[in-house]
């Protein structure tokens, strides 16, 4: 039954400085709280428990079916819904939700009322919080405001490069690019995260006069929040958008690349020293240009005349082979053609259907190339079966690295586009996660468990495809360490536990230079605790981008005496945490929560936690603090209140609350167990 938010004078609280004010009706309908007024309807609907999804739209009821993170089925949840004194209520465990006579929506904590989050408008007059700007064909600029609130820290939104942990005062397109990954998913030091569930190309402004939402062209407003400390908050989350699988045991230990082993015998070769050396490894990649051409997704018996063998010998050595998989198709592709005439390529508003330009072997300048839509069900479907019948029918291949999968769009006008899913606009961030979701699907078809991917991005619910995310093509300096904590940090809270850099940084560096030896080995101390360890890069000297390139060598004994001694050092280090790294990633896989944490989700009522940028919780009981600085041989870590901890080094144990300094030789990395934890550090 629809009930009037006002309808005598004195209830309600509408603002009488609107000429016209809205007066809206609501009605519950299915366990939902409906508003609705001036042809705009607003559903408030349980998603989960302590969490409740949000959709607006303008023009009719709100649209089921569009594209989104969260799963089909919300987690069953009691909840209740009041209309009474022209306002609306919808209580579900932790978080309440009231809804005024003008549709203007407050979340709360159910125990004391305390306000966590509340819509604002941007102005007494118009526009209220949520405003439609029609841009053609029931497509709106779509903004969602809220209050901003005086010393508010805001994490997550996936991996960037600002180097920021806290966000508050940025401005982040919501776009995907090389090493910037759009995962828009919020979490709030005022006890709330919150999902933009959409996968429209926009931005997000955490300015200190309030926070917007934009979305550049899509159909309606829809957003998931819940109520609770940050980990708690990372469960719920986990649970609505999909949780990680288990990570293999392989995938723990050390993975070994560089740009790029151009032959079969180089690879093999790599391979067989670090087993001659005695060395750990667990993985081996064979990067891009192994194939015959860009699309055909298979390898060139010129270079890798007997995959099957190489393989083989790989397995016998204990190595897993990954392979790189692009999702571009070279005209001069086999695919490319019926690919063109069967709709599998992202198709294009003007022009033609060309996505980039990229080297091709045969020819003498780059082609114009196209991306399959991986939105595309039988785009999918297609791409599978030719990776199935290259790499994995004949060679047993099952772990792939899935590259420039932003797309990467030379330019990158989005708007362009024309994706089975929609237009551009409103559904280019979700292509990561729809390519993940090639290989896992097609993996679990043909009958494999173990499933991981590399990925160069990500969105909300890439985790539950098996898709670890790396930090994309960065710098190679100390500047650029510094900033892949807050990037990892980051990432972990946005649902993302899977998550490396490339040892080292990937453009450039000199393995004889002996300032970037020092970057290497810090780096490599970090990389062997992170959540996955890869050492990759276009080491010194490069060549130019090609079929026939490679970089400078990038084993750890390419650096020298000194430093391969240290790097072997932190390969075996990680190999005895294994048991330790794999516990961890069951948590991840059973209950959403990361491997690389913030100290505040482990201490959230330690308030000097919520600004420690520089240092990180590997798992509950590890805490790392990263040399981030040239010519360090001291470092000064927090170490949050409520737990004691032991510098795992020398054996010294101190008080949490406080800031210690300790010795950071070139060889060691500060760490600390937490109240009496056993883990082999010390050989």
């Amino acid at each position: 039954m629809n009930q009037p938010a006002f309808n005598e004078p004195g209830l309600g609280a509408v603002s009488l400085a609107q000429s016209s004010p809205t007066v809206g009706t609501f009605r519950e309908r299915d366990g939902a709280l409906e508003w609705s007024g001036r042809q705009e309807t607003v559903r408030v609907e349980p998603w989960g428990p302590d969490a409740v999804r949000v959709r607006a739209r303008l023009g009719g009821p709100v649209l089921e079916g569009l594209p989104g993170a969260l799963l089909d089925e919300a987690p069953a949840t009691e909840a209740s819904v009041k209309i009474e004194d022209g306002r609306g209520q919808l209580t579900v465990g932790a978080l309440t939700v009231e809804v005024d006579a003008e549709g203007l929506i407050r979340f709360l904590r159910t125990d004391d009322s305390a306000e966590l989050l509340t819509e604002e408008r941007a102005h007494f007059w118009w526009p209220g919080p949520r405003l439609y700007t029609p841009v053609g064909n029931g497509h709106h600029r779509l903004e969602q405001r809220f209050a901003a609130y005086e010393g508010e820290k805001l994490y997550g939104l996936g991996q960037h490069q600002h180097g920021l942990l806290d966000q508050k005062g940025a401005v982040l397109d919501l776009v995907q690019r090389n090493a910037e990954v759009t995962i828009p998913v919020l979490t709030s030091s005022r006890g709330y995260t919150l999902l933009w569930n959409s996968p429209a190309i926009g931005r997000v402004e955490l300015a200190g006069n309030g926070t917007r939402w934009v979305a550049d062209s899509a159909r309606q407003i829809d957003y998931w929040i819940t109520a609770g400390q940050p980990a708690d908050a990372q469960r719920r989350y986990s649970a609505v958008t999909g949780r990680t699988p288990m990570l293999p045991e392989w995938a723990a230990g050390f993975w070994q690349c560089k740009l790029r082993y151009r032959t079969q015998d180089e690879l093999l070769g790599v391979a067989r020293e670090y087993k001659r050396r005695g060395l750990p490894i667990d993985a081996i990649v064979c990067d891009f240009f192994h194939w015959t051409h860009l699309g055909d997704w298979k390898f060139d018996p010129a270079e890798w005349p007997d995959p099957a063998a190489m393989r083989q010998e790989l397995e016998e050595l204990g190595i897993k082979l990954v392979v790189s998989v692009w999702p571009s198709v070279s005209p001069l592709s086999e695919n490319h053609q019926l690919m063109e005439q069967r709709g599998y390529f992202i198709g294009t508003q003007y022009g033609p259907m060309a996505h980039a330009d990229w080297p091709d072997k045969e020819v003498a300048s780059t082609v114009q190339v196209a991306f399959y839509d991986a939105t595309n069900p039988e785009a999918r479907d297609f791409m599978w079966s030719r990776i199935k019948e290259n790499y994995l029918d004949p060679y047993g291949i099952t772990a792939f690295w899935l590259d420039a999968c932003e797309p990467e769009l030379k330019p990158g006008f989005q708007e362009n586009l024309r994706y089975w899913a929609g237009p551009g606009l409103e559904v280019g961030n979700m292509y990561p996660s729809e390519n993940a979701r090639t290989f896992y699907e097609g993996m679990r078809a043909a009958g494999e468990t173990e499933i991981v991917t590399l990925n160069r991005s990500a969105w909300a619910g890439s985790q539950r495809y098996g898709a670890a995310l790396w930090s994309g093509d960065i710098g190679t300096d100390f500047a650029t360490l510094r900033r892949q904590i807050a990037a990892g940090l980051n990432t972990s809270l946005s649902g993302i536990p899977w998550w490396n850099t490339d040892i080292g940084g990937f453009h450039g560096g000199d393995p004889d230079d002996p300032a970037y030896r020092e970057v290497m080995i810090r780096w490599f101390q970090f990389g062997a605790l992170s959540p996955l360890m890869r050492l990759h890069g276009f080491r010194d000297p490069g060549m130019p981008l090609g079929p026939d390139m490679t970089g400078g060598p990038n084993e750890v004994w390419s650096y020298g005496e000194e430093a391969g001694t240290i790097m072997e050092k932190y390969l075996r280090l990680r190999e005895r945490l294994k048991p330790y790294v794999l516990d961890v990633m069951r948590a991840a896989h059973e209950e959403g929560l990361p491997v690389m944490r913030p100290l505040f989700l482990e201490f959230p009522d330690d308030q000097a936690t919520w600004s420690v940028a520089d240092s990180y919780l590997f798992g509950p009981d590890l805490l790392v603090a990263p040399v981030l600085t040239a010519g360090a041989s001291v470092r000064t870590a927090y170490l949050p209140a409520g737990a004691r901890w032991t510098d795992a080094w020398t054996g010294t144990s101190y008080e949490g609350g406080t800031n210690v300094t300790v010795d950071a030789p070139l060889d060691r990395i500060p760490l600390f167990l937490r109240d009496g934890a056993a883990l082999p550090i010390a050989e």
